[in-house]
């Protein structure tokens, strides 16, 4: 079901939860010929952060030359793979720094105490990237979440995965459209931290 958003919702906010929700589908499943079409005639973004907007721009080139058919191949080359996929897709795999925690416990327990929790048919633990950002995305065009309780979700989840999963994407032979994914996931990632550090 779409997610509804706040008739009172601003622009910007509004903005900050399509990428979020463009990031989740991204990195979720392959993207379809509908999403690729839709990126590959989408305009120009307004931002002020010139490295936003080029990583958005190359997004939308690269939709543009791609094939869908070709994505899920990749998308199963880098993401699925045989035995051990050969980039990660769960933030527990860049998180974890002693051998005693247990990141997703704590996950789940902070999701919980927000109101929210996995469906039961979902086949991904909440600590996939695209369930985080998913979660972003319900916090600020469902919930309206106070801007300090996205910060402190955003800084333990996410903005310490984002340096070395996307590294990794790119890093990676079997990604070559993902990688533009990587840049635009990092370049707005980049502005969602230094944001949130203003506040």
């Amino acid at each position: 079901m779409p997610l509804q958003f706040a008739p009172t919702l601003p622009a910007e906010e509004q903005a900050r939860a399509n990428f979020y929700g463009l990031l989740a589908r991204l990195l979720y499943r392959p993207p379809d010929g509908g999403l690729l079409e839709a990126l590959a005639s989408a305009g120009e973004i307004e931002a002020e952060d010139e490295t936003l907007a080029a990583a958005w721009r190359a997004l939308c080139e690269a939709a543009a030359a791609a094939e869908a058919e070709a994505l899920r191949e990749e998308f199963d080359a880098a993401f699925i793979g045989t035995g051990r996929a050969p980039v990660t897709l769960y933030a527990s795999a860049y998180s974890i720094r002693y051998s005693n925690e247990a990141p997703l416990a704590e996950l789940r327990g902070e999701l919980a105490a927000l109101g929210l929790a996995r469906r039961a048919e979902a086949a991904e633990p909440e600590d996939h990237i695209a369930a985080l950002c998913d979660a972003m995305r319900h916090f600020i065009a469902a919930d309206a979440r106070p801007l300090e309780e996205q910060r402190r979700f955003f800084r333990r989840w996410i903005y310490p995965v984002v340096e070395p999963l996307c590294a990794a994407i790119e890093k990676s032979e079997h990604t070559a459209f993902y990688k533009t994914v990587a840049r635009f996931a990092k370049a707005f990632f980049s502005l969602e931290h230094s944001a949130f550090e203003m506040l």
